[in-house]
């Protein structure tokens, strides 16, 4: 597919401080694209650089088949050239104007004709699902409809790409996961490709097509959410990225379809064969809360004690004590042990890492 936006080489400085560091990627045609780390990573000063309210200080970005900024060319098309909308972490909506005249707004600006802007904004509108609401103030509506209003603004001018930068965290939860499902329909119905900016791990996950996990400036892997989550690139992106457990061991047998390890209490324990096993011989045990099932203790199962119980509607999220190791593990409804109760932990998928690789850059694959 054809890439609307091409982000090549770029790098950013602040004074002493990389804060993007020779970062590249490119943005499908109906792509979701997602630029995932916590704060001070670099993701939001990528975003701004690409919506030209940065100036980055090396690299390429083009938006459109249409080269908007190169460092070695010293080109630096402005923002509002740029053929872009985009939606800030506030909602930045105008107090005193209507919700029709707050996403008529750029459009007065670039003096486009009144019938043109009538029947582009209630265009905007009915894909928001908010005909019924043109004339409403900003202080009559939730914050979500007030969310809407920011990214109907946004579309008003016809972008090439959408451009948006935390735009549901200051919503509550429920609404945020609402705003989530919005946010694909109305892509799905615009055909625009988005490039997001998020810290929270289920929110990219759930909305994106491909996820590029960043932290300390770079891109630590870049990849669809399922590969993300299940085949990590880095320490950095397994431990970012949802929760995990790490239990050290030794590798006594590699099977067909699996491995014997020897846990550091001495117990045995059987596991799924993961597609890298490292040639050393101390490793760690990476394994996700909900890839250990519980149940009797027995051969290749190790026995554990039941810490802690808790009960979170779709299941029990549990805390376990295996020797000197605490493990998370989210366990199904049918599954109900009591606390001090000993149950054996078998385990459906985990990765074997080189526990002498530590470091947030070490790799968890070859």
């Amino acid at each position: 597919m054809t890439a609307v936006v091409e982000v090549g080489h770029l790098t950013k400085r602040f004074n002493e401080v990389t804060a993007v560091d020779d970062v590249s990627f490119a943005v499908a045609e109906q792509e979701f694209f997602t630029l995932l780390g916590s704060s001070g990573c670099g993701k939001t000063t990528t975003l701004r650089c690409v919506a030209g309210l940065e100036r980055a200080d090396a690299g390429r970005i083009g938006i459109g088949g249409e080269t908007v900024f190169d460092a070695a060319q010293g080109l630096d098309v402005g923002s509002e050239r740029r053929a872009i909308g985009m939606v800030f972490q506030s909602y930045a909506v105008w107090p005193h104007m209507s919700v029709f005249d707050n996403i008529a707004y750029p459009l007065r600006i670039r003096r486009q004709p009144r019938e043109a802007i009538r029947r582009r904004v209630d265009d905007v509108l009915a894909i928001l699902d908010m005909a019924a609401l043109g004339r409403r103030m900003p202080s009559q509506l939730s914050g979500g409809q007030q969310q809407r209003v920011a990214l109907g603004r946004a579309l008003a001018m016809n972008p090439k790409v959408l451009l948006l930068d935390e735009p549901l965290s200051n919503l509550d939860a429920k609404l945020r996961e609402t705003m989530r499902a919005e946010l694909k329909l109305i892509q799905k119905e615009t055909g625009l490709p988005i490039l997001y900016v998020t810290h929270d791990q289920t929110e990219a996950l759930a909305m994106s097509d491909r996820i590029a996990v960043m932290a300390n400036g770079v891109i630590h892997q870049l990849a669809p959410p399922d590969a993300i989550y299940r085949r990590p690139a880095t320490r950095f992106v397994l431990d970012f990225v949802g929760a995990v457990n790490y239990l050290p061991c030794t590798l006594e047998a590699v099977l067909e379809d699996a491995l014997v390890l020897r846990l550091a209490e001495g117990a045995r324990l059987r596991v799924p064969k993961p597609p890298h096993v490292p040639t050393t011989s101390a490793h760690e045990l990476a394994v996700r809360p909900e890839d250990i099932v519980l149940g009797p203790p027995g051969e290749g199962r190790p026995a554990a004690t039941v810490t802690l119980k808790s009960f979170v509607g779709t299941g029990f999220d549990y805390r376990l004590r295996l020797g000197e190791v605490e493990l998370r593990v989210q366990a199904p409804k049918t599954a109900a042990f009591a606390e001090g109760e000993h149950v054996g932990i078998a385990i459906t998928e985990a990765l074997l890492l080189d526990a002498r690789q530590r470091g947030d850059a070490a790799r968890v694959g070859p």
